[in-house]
């Protein structure tokens, strides 16, 4: 079977199959840059980012789209607040995100458009709909009438008469119906504009993402995703123009994930819990965010707590550390031995996993499975070097998991070992023992070993424990980390 997604459109998972054969055309709603981005932004970034390496891992042509919305009333009424231009803040703070989608390995999308720049898609879009009777101008602005479009409510499954009943709905007497939504603001003194066929103003929210996805990637195509904020109204929107324009399908599958919660409460700034990407950053190593990320389902609710990001932390450190081991195996070589069943088939597995609805947490269980089996190795070959399998099988296992923890996941890119060591080196500024006498202590013990001095490489092992430094015996030798470090 191959891969299936949840699509919120239909409310089921669906076969994935893409209008053109080995080519997949996906857009992903953006931030609006008038601030830092959060942990909530991160996730959905995140997600479609390790989407995007998986599907071109299963060789599909992918066109990318990720949008920025660079201007806004929440911009504008920022750079007042600031005293600053409304676009230099907005390329302020795109430049911010850049620093943060960086430091978390996020591939750049094939395109990344600005809603400034396709102003007049976007026009050419409002006048489609003016044409065919969808919308209509008054008092400088131009709105879309929802009772023109039969389908309004499809995503979301909300019926217009609870809607209208709603106490939700914002009361504007410009309106033919409480539900219609500007695709055009007329100018207000002191704010952007841009010349129009109705008068100087500016594109409304919803309509930037339809312009623009057309324009890149045509009126039908495979993937619209975002975070289950934008549902509804945003992509319902988006659905009711597209469609009521073309009078044909707009996107095929619909991507949506879960909120971020702050240790169980909803995240917002009305409670001042709102945790900023470069803040966690601050503290935390970029891949385990990366890990945290996608350890819940991505369809799920997702709990931020500082034991939950630790978690993810020591989750990063034992890949790592497995890696390290595996690499020491490989040095050592070994007589052929079967591998562990965790070790066999780990890229079919994963791929299952990946398959169903992108699976993420599935594949982390496949991973660490995988790294207690080689730890294992590592641990039973320090007496038995003859238990491990052959260099060529180990070898294969390092590429296999390398290239699933590092080209779809993006973990692991770092060199093994000297992960470690910064890891190891950080902590170690906390001890009382240094480091030259901590390694001077492990020649020691294995000079004691090697005379059968084994109460006296016991001691060492146990006052090392003792100040908060674990041995770890291997095949290569004998490292040594801070116990409970993160």
């Amino acid at each position: 079977m191959g891969l299936r997604i949840y699509n919120t459109l239909t409310r089921q998972k669906q076969e994935f199959i893409p209008i053109q054969p080995m080519k997949v055309a996906m857009y992903v709603c953006g931030v609006t840059v008038y601030d830092m981005c959060h942990i909530g932004h991160a996730r959905s970034i995140v997600l479609f980012d390790v989407i995007y390496r998986y599907l071109m891992s299963k060789g599909y042509k992918v066109i990318y789209v990720r949008n920025f919305t660079d201007v806004d009333d929440k911009i504008i009424n920022r750079a007042k607040q600031l005293g600053e231009d409304w676009k230099s803040l907005a390329e302020r703070f795109i430049g911010e995100f850049y620093i943060d989608m960086d430091s978390l390995g996020v591939l750049r999308p094939t395109f990344e458009p600005k809603a400034t720049e396709h102003i007049k898609e976007i026009q050419n879009l409002i006048g489609k709909l003016i044409e065919g009777g969808h919308a209509y101008e008054v008092g400088g602005d131009v709105m879309f009438s929802v009772d023109s479009f039969r389908g309004y409510g499809k995503l979301s499954g909300k019926r217009i008469e609870d809607l209208i009943a709603g106490a939700r709905v914002e009361v504007d007497e410009k309106k033919e119906n409480p539900l219609d939504f500007a695709l055009w603001k007329g100018a207000k003194p002191g704010e952007p504009y841009w010349d129009s066929p109705w008068g100087p103003g500016r594109p409304g929210w919803h309509i930037e993402c339809s312009a623009m996805s057309m324009h890149y990637l045509g009126e039908h195509f495979d993937i619209h995703g975002g975070g289950a904020d934008l549902a509804f109204p945003h992509h319902e929107n988006e659905i009711a123009q597209s469609e009521a324009a073309t009078q044909g399908h707009f996107a095929r599958y619909w991507i949506h994930n879960g909120f971020v919660n702050i240790r169980s409460e909803k995240m917002s700034k009305s409670l001042g819990n709102v945790l900023n990407i470069r803040d966690i950053l601050a503290q935390v190593h970029p891949e385990a965010l990366r890990l945290f990320l996608f350890s819940s389902h991505y369809r799920s609710p997702l709990d931020y707590s500082e034991n939950s990001i630790r978690e993810a932390s020591v989750g990063l450190e034992r890949l790592y550390g497995a890696m390290a081991s595996l690499k020491g195996l490989l040095l050592s070589g070994g007589t052929g031995r079967d591998l562990p069943d965790e070790l066999i088939g780990i890229s079919d597995r994963f791929s299952e996993a990946m398959d169903d609805d992108f699976n993420t947490p599935r594949c982390l269980a496949i991973l660490f499975d995988a790294a207690r089996a080689i730890n294992r190795m590592s641990s039973d070959s320090g007496s038995l070097p003859e238990s491990t399998p052959s260099r060529e099988l180990l070898s294969e296992v390092d590429a296999v998991i390398v290239r699933l923890s590092r080209d779809i996941l993006g973990l692991l890119q770092e060199d093994p070992e000297t992960f470690l060591e910064t890891l190891r080196r950080s902590a170690a500024k906390h001890l009382k023992i240094g480091e030259d006498m901590i390694r001077d202590l492990i020649v020691q013990r294995a000079s004691a070993r090697k005379q059968k001095d084994f109460q006296r490489a016991d001691q060492i092992r146990n006052d090392l424990a003792s100040q908060g430094i674990l041995l770890e015996d291997g095949p290569s030798g004998t490292t040594w980390k801070v116990k409970n470090s993160h």
